[in-house]
């Protein structure tokens, strides 16, 4: 019986569609492998969000081909965004490799593998403005916490996002399927449900998604989110909702006063920001300004002052002045950021901003990004500092990673806190401890 692993590269949604293609190949017969170096089938689940995502996607597969050598039976495949971009040229960059599927259809992984096996190469497409097939269900893990796909691809087209091309239409799950999702991962005693989407605040705005008793009004799905969230909230074991990655336009009145009144959603929001210039984030076709994006964090803080906010930012745009860039640097002061994922500009092959001049020196983007990092050393450790003293609510995780004698866990907001565990804990206990001490990215407690 052949063995598999996954070696997975990029989102969120990229982990939930490697376990739902592992639940496939378990149901088809094969063993998932304790660890690569032993897997007879090894699948790259890639990204293409970033150059250096492909880059790093290409080598592994290289490396892995290479290893058919000593194990000339051994099979390579290829999953994901990057295997969309390339169709059949990933055959050519990578000849040894048995077959690449595309995304939104990961259901052809079972076929692909058994080909391969047999000694035929497989390539696998989908029209990416056709309905996606039904996603299949959960690796049976025992873990208490599990991420939920409820949309599917991208309608923003931000100028320099590769995710509309490579994911296709935006396309939101019935709810019916996704709340029977979620009961079924409450009866195997998970606890925390994120909830996926790339632009997930768009939930149910352009395909009809509310499909259980008491549907919006007739003609609506204006607003399904916040509805969708008080459904989960409802399913008992649940004890913890997130959702990612959001946008100033869906911080509506109505999500303001669903975190405001129910406690399983958890006080923490990602929302991408991408450049503090109003300028810069025209040039972007994000949909907002400068003013907009500080209006829209001011009205969260206002309702539940202790809610956390983290963003990406994308430095050396083109086109971006020392002006703009400074204006980033006000702006993630001003929001008071929790944490920012920095990522230096790179452009993707069928974007609009891809035509324009690349015009911020590679060293230049490298300063921009090393400035801004600091900056938020610093403001993490402002901002957790004034937690120390305070009791927290933590959702345990496990031993730490750098230190198998504590164990490590997560608040309501996402802070990372690494304590003493108490006699009897099992990860997925809400355990409520005093935090101690506080560094840029981690609180410490007892």
């Amino acid at each position: 019986m052949a063995s598999f692993a996954f070696h997975t590269y990029g989102c969120q949604m990229n982990v939930r569609e490697s376990e739902a293609a592992a639940r496939a190949l378990q149901e088809a017969g094969l063993t998932l492998a304790a660890d690569e170096a032993q897997a007879d089938v090894v699948i790259v689940n890639s990204c293409s969000v970033r150059g250096k995502a492909e880059d790093k996607a290409l080598g592994k597969l290289g490396l892995l081909c290479a290893t058919k050598r000593e194990r000339p039976g051994r099979v390579v495949g290829l999953m994901g965004c990057m295997a969309q971009r390339l169709g059949d040229e990933v055959f050519r960059r990578v000849p040894m490799l048995d077959f690449s599927i595309g995304t939104r259809c990961a259901e052809r992984v079972v076929d692909a593998v058994e080909a391969a096996l047999a000694g035929r190469k497989t390539l696998a497409m989908r029209d990416l403005h056709a309905e996606p097939t039904a996603l299949s269900g959960h690796l049976e893990d025992g873990s208490f916490s599990a991420f939920v796909t409820i949309l599917l691809g991208c309608n923003r087209r931000c100028t320099y996002c590769i995710v509309p091309d490579v994911r296709g239409d935006e396309w939101s799950r019935p709810a019916s399927e996704v709340l029977a999702e979620v009961r079924a991962l409450a009866e195997r005693g998970v606890k925390e449900v994120t909830l996926l989407g790339q632009s997930i605040m768009n939930y149910g705005l352009r395909t009809p998604a509310w499909t259980v008793a008491d549907p919006p009004s007739p003609g609506g799905y204006t607003l399904p989110f916040p509805r969708l969230l008080e459904a989960v909230a409802a399913i008992p074991g649940i004890e913890r909702i997130r959702f990612t990655s959001g946008h100033p336009a869906g911080v509506t009145e109505e999500l303001i006063r669903l975190y405001r009144s129910e406690p399983k959603v958890c006080h923490h929001l990602h929302l991408p920001v991408q450049s503090g210039s109003s300028e810069v984030l025209s040039r972007m076709r994000r949909g907002y300004t400068r003013e907009q994006y500080l209006e829209a964090i001011a009205k969260l803080r206002a309702a539940v002052p202790e809610m956390a906010i983290t963003t990406d930012v994308i430095v050396g745009f083109p086109g971006e002045t020392e002006a703009d860039f400074e204006q980033t640097r006000t702006l993630m002061e001003a929001a008071a950021f929790d944490n920012a994922f920095i990522f230096k500009y790179s452009p993707r092959p069928g974007t609009v901003s891809a035509t324009w001049e690349d015009d911020v020196s590679e060293a230049e983007k490298a300063r921009r990004n090393q400035v801004l990092l600091g900056d938020q050393d610093v403001r993490g450790a402002r901002l957790n500092a004034q937690l120390v003293g305070s009791e927290q609510e933590v959702l345990a995780e496990g031993p730490s990673l750098r230190n198998k004698a504590r164990w490590s866990g997560r608040t309501s907001a996402n802070k990372i806190v690494v304590f003493e565990p108490p006699e009897g804990i099992r990860p997925g206990d809400l355990v409520r401890l005093r935090i101690v001490r506080a560094a840029p990215q981690t609180l410490y407690a007892f």
